[in-house]
């Protein structure tokens, strides 16, 4: 089996903004990944948060970083063509965490405060 090694070659392309070159890849790997992964989500929905991950790190310019991020995301659609990952780790791209303050939280899953306390006092109860 042959690896990609879509990094080492994106680099030798000499893209003037390595980023679009980076966003490009993913775009056009999109409904390939979608189709594999057998995920329930539309390939515009895909795009759209494709989009909104790309514009959270829009404002960094330490080129390190720049550089740092650009690898790590074709480490990542290699990663994710070659199949090393589950489908779990793929949906939990476009849903299932939310960033808020310095911790990752799991998405309300639909049980009121006063629920979850009804039911911690009921297992302990028991």
């Amino acid at each position: 089996m042959s690896i990609l090694q879509l990094a080492s070659k994106a680099r030798d392309l000499g893209l003037s903004s390595p980023a679009i070159g980076l966003y490009r890849s993913i775009l056009k790997e999109l409904p390939r990944v979608i189709t594999i992964y057998d995920l329930d989500v539309s390939v515009l929905d895909a795009r759209s948060t494709l989009r909104k991950q790309f514009d959270k790190n829009s404002q960094i310019e330490d080129e390190a970083v720049q550089t740092m991020l650009i690898e790590k995301g074709y480490m990542e659609l290699e990663e994710t063509l070659l199949m090393w990952k589950q489908k779990a780790q793929i949906m939990r791209l476009f849903e299932g965490y939310t960033q808020e303050g310095q911790g990752h939280l799991r998405k309300n899953i639909g049980l009121s405060e006063s629920q979850k306390k009804d039911f911690m006092t009921d297992f302990y109860r028991s």
